[in-house]
């Protein structure tokens, strides 16, 4: 089966419908850990930005939060607006202004969606904008050292197989855009395949103990 690339737009549009149901060790490990990095607490305004079809949004939700999302895959955000009705989600480019006011939320969270960006830099420093003074960020991507190989997200639809448009960042490069947006006490969290992971997705298990989701945690200087 021939593979195709696709824009990341275009892809994830595509892709919406079975996004859900498709197995993904990456989705599998970054979810059980960018939302703990997170930690939401009762009454945060929190913004998912590139909330996709909202698979965090009920951690944040269960934990008393008051979250908000943007996508500019208008196919994701209809999956995520029948899975959270009542959360206030909107279609917006990362890369461009967000449409939200200065200092509107306590924690951004940025899942899995940096090595797509073109401007990742525009894209952190909207997240500074949209923070409050003492605001923290979690920023998680696909591991660079994967990217590096030239793994990309990647999906079947209709017998044909899709291969979404990816940028070969740095561990570096990602750190030094959340630096140079502003923000402090930033900490890198690198986290290898495991076997819970391969309970979930047991065709990964080649994956095990190679990196595959960088973390960094920042904060927004109060």
């Amino acid at each position: 089966m021939q593979m195709q690339e696709i824009t990341t737009k275009a892809g994830y549009d595509r892709w919406a419908s079975t996004y859900e149901r498709t197995p993904n060790p990456v989705v599998s490990l970054d979810s059980r850990h960018s939302v703990g990095l997170l930690a939401p607490k009762p009454g945060e305004r929190i913004l998912d930005a590139g909330c996709g079809t909202g698979r965090n949004l009920g951690a944040m939700l269960a934990a008393g939060a008051e979250p908000q999302g943007v996508d500019f895959s208008a196919g994701m955000l209809d999956v995520a607006r029948h899975s959270h009705p009542g959360v206030p989600l909107f279609e917006g480019d990362l890369q461009e202004a967000l449409p939200f006011a200065d200092a509107e939320f306590d924690a951004v969270l940025c899942a899995l969606l940096g090595e797509h960006l073109e401007e990742p830099a525009r894209a952190v420093a909207e997240f500074h904008r949209v923070l409050r003074p003492g605001g923290r960020l979690v920023f998680s991507v696909f591991h660079p050292e994967m990217a590096a190989t030239g793994m990309s997200a990647q999906f079947e639809d209709a017998g044909e197989v899709f291969k979404m448009v990816a940028y070969p960042y740095t561990v570096d490069d990602y750190a030094g855009w959340v630096s140079g947006s502003g923000f402090a006490d930033l900490q890198r969290h690198e986290l290898s395949g495991d076997e819970q992971m391969v309970d979930e997705v047991p065709w990964a298990s080649w994956l095990v103990g190679r990196p595959l989701v960088l973390v960094l945690t920042a904060a927004k200087p109060a």
